[in-house]
């Protein structure tokens, strides 16, 4: 908390000696540090379905990794917590920009979808941004992965979807999180 505090100090410092456009950015980016940190309870505070407009939504959680907006005009927001992080949130709006659900994606029911066959994109669309990226060359293979809590609760663990040359998964496997599986 000291570190942030600190941080938080050192940002305010920097605005002082800036003009009007590059004080803007900064806070920005202020605001994007603090929302990359806070807890999830404060994150998805007082969220209501049909009332939370997307404006409030970005403000309360920052601007999104991605956005994709659907045929009907809804939206699905998206939300790692990493790049250590073990929840990424998708959030639904509905045509009119009002908040409906929130989804933590990160879970074995998600994982077991993926399966040989899907694509780069229909894999990203279900668990979001992959917490790491790795080439395999010799094998001709690229791997993402997912750091999540296996057990709901503390025992971390990676969740892989190996892709091959066309972008397509080839099949998937767990390995241990950083750290023998504690964090």
């Amino acid at each position: 908390m000291k570190k942030i505090m600190f941080a938080a100090v050192a940002a305010m410092s920097m605005l002082a000696g800036c003009d009007q456009q590059q004080s803007g950015e900064a806070m920005n980016k202020l605001s994007s540090f603090f929302n990359s940190v806070k807890p999830d309870t404060l994150l998805l505070k007082d969220l209501k379905p049909g009332v939370t407009t997307e404006a409030q939504i970005r403000s309360q959680m920052g601007e999104p990794e991605r956005e994709r907006t659907f045929t009907d005009g809804s939206k699905r927001l998206e939300y790692p917590r990493g790049p250590a992080g073990t929840n990424t949130y998708m959030v639904d709006l509905d045509p009119d920009g009002l908040f409906v659900s929130v989804t933590q994606v990160l879970t074995a029911e998600n994982f077991a979808k993926v399966r040989p066959g899907m694509t780069e994109d229909e894999v990203r669309r279900l668990l979001g941004k992959p917490t790491t990226v790795a080439a395999y060359r010799l094998k001709q293979e690229h791997v993402w992965s997912w750091h999540w809590l296996e057990d709901g609760v503390n025992r971390d663990a990676m969740f892989n979807a190996h892709f091959g040359p066309d972008g397509i998964v080839v099949t998937t496997s767990r390995s241990e999180a950083e750290g023998g599986g504690r964090h």
